[in-house]
């Protein structure tokens, strides 16, 4: 159980990176800067697919890709007319409209050919439009398919033989920031920015010498780590199918009032409300960076509305 004050976090190595070098350069690197590694292990890409696990950890992206069927989106149907021309229940009655994932399969396309060909509606065809965040729509030969994009970065994390392996790490809260543990310790989303001290930043420099075929960039850049204590939370429950009752920060919430099924519903980070007069947000945004005690106050503030 996490002691207050404790920052919990899960890290995972990505596929593209997974080696004994690398591996052993994380944890080496976790280690000397005070972490306590309280467990870690690898996931097979086979699980990971048979478990939804990647499209569980990117749900606003996969949920309209390979989980929920086109009839379960709240698509603007106003706007899907405006762009493609045709109402989108007649859509809906046609039977021309797909997630990503039964896309491909009707159109005969793998994983990279249907990324190329979602990049060409949107960019050289004009017929792609934006819903929000993480939802998007494009007209591909006659059929419409919903984050076409996604099925790319998921068969890096699905296709044979690859896997990822994980670490959960604690530290005090009181020694080391979440802000500077993700900024200073794993360094930041884009690799060549990252300090050359940083897990990232050393992967990016030495990614010839650790085995790796290319150099990192954005997308791929060596490892994950959440963003938050709650987002730790909610990976340990997907990747590693933590109880929430009894994990350190879950059995804090809880102990705090806010339900079991509330952290269910909070980890696939959905809009709620930042404030009294109903302004709207990210979940995931609204507790980014914060310690444990401060993120279990925001949590239970957040409740509360």
């Amino acid at each position: 159980m996490a002691e207050v004050g404790t920052n919990e976090a899960f890290v995972f190595i990505k596929p593209h990176a997974v080696n004994d070098k690398v591996i052993g350069l994380v944890t080496g690197a976790l280690l000397c800067q005070g972490f306590q590694i309280t467990g870690q292990g690898v996931i097979s890409s086979e699980q990971i697919d048979s478990d939804s696990l990647i499209d569980n950890h990117y749900y606003a992206i996969a949920s309209k890709a390979t989980l929920l069927q086109p009839k379960e989106l709240n698509v603007p149907a106003d706007k899907f007319k405006a762009k493609f021309g045709i109402g989108w229940q007649e859509a809906l009655d046609a039977g021309v409209v797909y997630n990503a994932m039964d896309g491909g399969k009707k159109l005969g396309m793998d994983a990279t050919q249907l990324e190329e060909a979602w990049r060409l509606a949107k960019v050289e065809n004009d017929a792609c439009i934006k819903f929000g965040g993480g939802f998007y729509c494009s007209k591909i030969q006659d059929i419409y398919i919903f984050n076409g994009f996604f099925m790319s970065m998921r068969n890096k994390y699905v296709a044979a033989g690859k896997s990822i392996a994980w670490f959960t790490v604690s530290w005090d809260a009181n020694t080391l920031s979440w802000e500077d543990f993700r900024g200073k310790v794993l360094g930041p989303t884009n690799p060549a920015d990252a300090p050359a001290t940083s897990v990232r930043g050393i992967i990016y420099n030495n990614w010839e010498s650790l085995g790796l075929a290319a150099q990192p960039d954005t997308g791929d850049n060596g490892v994950h780590a959440s963003a938050s204590p709650f987002e730790g939370l909610a990976e340990r429950a997907n990747w590693l199918k933590a109880d929430v009752a009894t994990d350190g920060f879950g059995k804090q919430l809880i102990e705090a009032g806010v339900s079991a099924d509330t952290i269910k519903a909070w980890s696939v980070d959905p809009q709620v409300k930042y404030d009294a007069d109903g302004k709207m947000g990210s979940l995931f945004d609204a507790l980014e960076d914060m310690n444990v005690n401060d993120c279990l106050q925001k949590a239970v503030a957040l409740n509360s509305l």
